[in-house]
């Protein structure tokens, strides 16, 4: 058996809920085979986040060297990176090993509102690591806070921006909808080809603690199982709806719960 294999990139998540370990779990939904390169350890809960603890820049190398000298990498997904030093050995491992596909979430801010990248590192992020990607996946802030703009409030707005963050380099945006209002959230796929629109239905829950890192590494996954761009999105933003809908069976601590990653299953 032959089995795709999808690379994380990101930070560690104490509680199961995001990160690293919301990322192997989608992997493993959408049976790809998952490997990590930890950036990050951090110390949180579905409450938030109590601490920070800096993987060291040459030990990232190092762990994306031993993952790409052995492993067949199918497509990598970036999440969490915290820091100025830990994106420069990002860009430059993927540069030494040239991933087909990256799909990179510039994580800023948790569900929780606690902070994750420091704020001299953003700059490293749109000049370093967006023009290496296949697919960007910004929030409707995270978006704004790229381009130093306002919250996009209209669908207009929302494409505008997204083509001006393709001009950082990447070739794909999906620009998320759930910090939205109105009936559905609706992401925006911007590609040199235009404009498409995703809709799901909004769904009210509290328990949406690791979405944004499940839904990029959903579309990895897609990419590593060899879907085009378009088909990975389509079919991650389904999973993902149907993950925060099934969320509440869960009942995992008492802040932001994480979704339901293995709905498919139990």
């Amino acid at each position: 058996m032959t089995i795709a294999v999808g690379l994380t990139i990101a930070g560690s998540d104490s509680s199961g809920g995001a990160g690293i370990q919301a990322d192997l779990k989608t992997f493993a939904a959408f049976g790809v085979y998952g490997a990590s390169v930890i950036t990050a350890l951090t110390a949180q809960n579905t409450r938030g986040v109590t601490g920070i603890h800096q993987v060291p820049a040459e030990f990232v190398t190092a762990q994306i060297d031993a993952v790409f000298a052995d492993l067949d990498i199918g497509a990598v997904k970036i999440g969490m990176v915290a820091q100025l030093a830990t994106i420069d050995a990002i860009a430059a491992g993927l540069k030494r090993w040239s991933p087909k596909h990256i799909v990179l979430d510039p994580v800023m801010v948790a569900t929780s509102g606690d902070r994750l990248l420091a704020a001299e590192a953003v700059d490293a992020l749109r000049t370093k690591l967006i023009p290496r990607a296949s697919l960007i996946t910004p929030n409707l802030p995270e978006a704004a806070a790229l381009l130093d703009e306002a919250i996009a409030s209209s669908e207009a707005a929302i494409a505008s921006q997204g083509q001006r963050l393709m001009a950082m380099g990447c070739q794909a945006v999906l620009i998320k909808g759930g910090h939205g209002q109105g009936a559905e959230s609706i992401d925006y796929l911007i590609t040199g080809a235009g404009t498409i629109a995703l809709a799901a239905p909004r769904i009210a829950t509290k328990n949406t603690h690791g979405t944004g890192c499940s839904l990029s590494s959903a579309i990895a996954a897609g990419l590593a199982n060899g879907e085009d761009m378009e088909s990975a999105v389509r079919h991650a933003k389904a999973w993902i709806s149907t993950a925060i809908a099934a969320a509440d069976r869960l009942d995992v601590g008492h802040g932001h719960g994480p979704i339901h990653h293995f709905h498919g299953f139990y």
